[in-house]
């Protein structure tokens, strides 16, 4: 069941949901879907056809390995939903803590800490369904029927004078 799911809901829909989110020059939703798709098409490659053949011994170091660097890029993807909305930035810390987690988890081969990191992921899973119903909700309405709290960066980060460096009206 999870494989399916991983393959085509959260791998192939949010890879394509990616390019069209490139398409309209949405950088932010381009970076995050196109990535996310592609962490949960190697997610599934992985369990299907890497985890089974390592070594029982070593098999929590790859694991690791791969976790941590989800765990850097949602970080810095964290960073930048700063600039979005509350919803999203609740969705994208919740996932930072819950690849955090897991990343210790492995390495320290502690069967608790994982099962608190996939507590998170459920956690992170109920953030990202609000998310997405106020996203479909407002845009079908074409109005603010359900909060995802806008601008919120503003209110986190000190206010800056100046604007300019290398991606000074870049995109987003």
């Amino acid at each position: 069941m999870v494989l399916p799911l991983a393959l085509f809901y959260g791998g192939l829909a949010q890879l394509l949901a990616g390019m069209w989110e490139f398409r309209k020059g949405n950088t932010f939703g381009a970076t995050a879907f196109s990535s996310f798709g592609a962490f949960w098409l190697a997610y599934a490659a992985y369990a299907k056809f890497v985890a089974g053949i390592l070594p029982a011994s070593t098999a929590h170091q790859a694991s690791g390995l791969f976790l941590l660097a989800w765990a850097i890029f949602t970080v810095y993807m964290t960073v930048a939903a700063t600039r979005t909305t509350g919803a999203v930035l609740a969705v994208f810390a919740t996932l930072s803590a819950t690849f955090i987690v897991l990343c210790i988890g492995d390495f320290a081969q502690s069967p608790d800490t994982t099962k608190a990191g996939g507590w998170l992921g459920l956690v992170t899973a109920a953030c990202a369904w609000y998310a997405s119903f106020a996203g479909v909700t407002n845009s079908t309405y074409q109005r603010a029927v359900v909060p995802v709290f806008p601008n919120i960066g503003q209110h986190l980060m000190p206010h800056r004078t100046h604007r300019g460096g290398p991606f000074a009206g870049a995109h987003t």
